[in-house]
């Protein structure tokens, strides 16, 4: 199998599906990106971790780094290596004391883990050339769902917050464990942060 280092470009939320986001993943060495549509729990789970926010009680991808530490188990890689319809497939690749194990995984839970690990990105080329959206094209989901986050109706969009308040709250909402409240109030500070 040939396989293509991927990394995330970022996570929006779905037009399509009811309280799920969308994973772009992007092509490390090529111009491709990969859409997979995944669940709230997850796509917080991996947004807190780039983010860099701990939150106050470990989940259950933190409790799976914090055991296998514990155990000298170690994430090689995670490899998102089959497609069938339209549900993706993964496995984390793992070393223990130089055994290598690999384990079955939905995606958005092999990515959670990976980026807990450092651990690199991995699409085979087939799923890439049968799923993946070239960067010149227009995906379909690509517009409308970045349409949506922007004019998503929140507490923050009713009126208009400064960067600070907007940390402050988002601190809030962590230490409350509301990660859907952190992960929109997130997007709304990138949004601030972005602007000219």
């Amino acid at each position: 199998m040939n396989k293509l280092q991927v990394d995330i470009l970022g996570l929006s939320t779905s037009p399509h599906t009811n309280g799920a986001y969308a994973l772009i993943l992007y092509e490390v060495e090529g111009k491709r990106k990969l859409p997979i549509i995944i669940g709230g729990f997850e796509a917080q789970a991996i947004a807190l971790k780039l983010e860099n926010i701990k939150p106050p009680r470990p989940f259950t991808h933190d409790l799976f780094k914090n055991i296998a530490d514990t155990y000298q188990l170690r994430v090689v890689e995670v490899v998102i290596d089959e497609l069938h319809n339209e549900t993706f497939y993964a496995k984390v690749i793992c070393d223990q004391g130089g055994e290598v194990r690999e384990i079955d995984a939905r995606p958005s839970d092999a990515i959670a883990i990976a980026v807990r690990f450092e651990a690199p990105i991995f699409v085979s080329e087939d799923i890439l050339n049968e799923a993946g959206i070239r960067e010149e094209e227009k995906g379909e989901d690509e517009e409308p769902a970045a349409a949506e986050s922007q004019s998503a109706p929140g507490p923050a969009s009713e009126a208009p917050l400064s960067l600070d308040d907007l940390q402050k709250k988002l601190e809030e909402a962590i230490n409350n464990e509301e990660y859907e409240e952190a992960a929109r109030l997130r997007d709304e500070i990138s949004r601030l942060k972005t602007k000219p």
